[in-house]
């Protein structure tokens, strides 16, 4: 998304990222991959719960409760346009490209 901002900005988007870290540790993965977007901490999961995005995967081979990597387009009223589940950071400026796309 950091490296997508520009373009996505231009189609009157804003990235927010929200994890369920503290702030401390979103502070340093920033400073190491100099975000250029928000990013909020969650550490209750209120907000991961509320989206779908917290719950059991499987990693490893193992079954856990954890982050479900996600993506929201939410239009200006807060309306969900589009989610996706399970995303790669690779796929999720794409994805946001094409539902734009569909929007217009």
């Amino acid at each position: 998304m950091r490296d997508a901002q520009a373009d996505l900005a231009k189609a009157g988007v804003r990235a927010i990222g929200i994890s369920p870290d503290p702030v401390e540790k979103q502070k340093a993965f920033d400073e190491k991959y100099h975000l250029n977007f928000p990013l909020l901490s969650d550490t209750d999961r209120t907000v991961a719960k509320a989206y779908g995005a917290w719950g059991e995967k499987t990693m490893y081979g193992k079954k856990i409760e954890g982050v479900i990597r996600s993506s929201f387009l939410i239009d200006e009223k807060g309306k969900i346009i589009q989610a996706w589940y399970k995303i790669s950071p690779q796929d999720t400026a794409p994805n946001a490209y094409e539902a734009l796309g569909a929007r217009s």
